[in-house]
């Protein structure tokens, strides 16, 4: 028996992924070509596939950051980078924390998409790894929206 796999070609594209998703004003605008390289997206992912995965995670955690937004603008923060925080090559490390929560929460969207593609018994074993790379990459995006707003990384209630 034989069969017929296709596989996509894992080169990152002849077109370069370019452009900046603009955001609310207070928190950072988010670079398509950054997040790319800074996750690993292979040539696979579009730049519109990006793109999309990239506006709902921006919604995903400015939504979850919302009330705090709000602390910090009566404060008198207009923009993320304004807020008190300790300083990393010049960029506050709140903005960094921002990023790295969407960049996981965008990686771990677009990661879901590929899933199931090849059905083979490769085909589950792969599933398996890319499930766990999606768990990963949502802890890691919760594990910064916890920094951001100092809270525990972990709840432990004994029953």
């Amino acid at each position: 028996m034989s069969s017929f796999v296709a596989v996509a070609d894992p080169r990152p594209s002849s077109t370069p992924i370019e452009g900046t998703l603009t955001n609310d004003g207070f928190f950072p605008d988010v670079d398509l070509a950054a997040l790319r390289n800074d996750m690993r997206l292979d040539g696979t992912v579009t730049r519109e596939r990006l793109a999309h995965a990239t506006r709902e995670a921006m919604l995903s955690v400015n939504d979850e950051l919302s009330a705090w937004r709000a602390t910090q603008r009566e404060a008198g923060a207009r923009t993320l980078q304004d807020v008190p925080a300790d300083l990393i090559d010049g960029t506050s490390r709140l903005v960094y924390r921002y990023l790295r929560a969407v960049y996981h929460l965008a990686h771990a969207d677009v990661t879901e998409k590929y899933r199931g593609y090849d059905t083979t018994k490769s085909g589950a074993r792969d599933d398996d790894e890319l499930c766990h790379t999606v768990n990963e990459s949502r802890r890691n995006a919760r594990w910064a929206v916890s920094d951001i707003l100092r809270r525990p990384r972990s709840t432990i209630e004994l029953i």
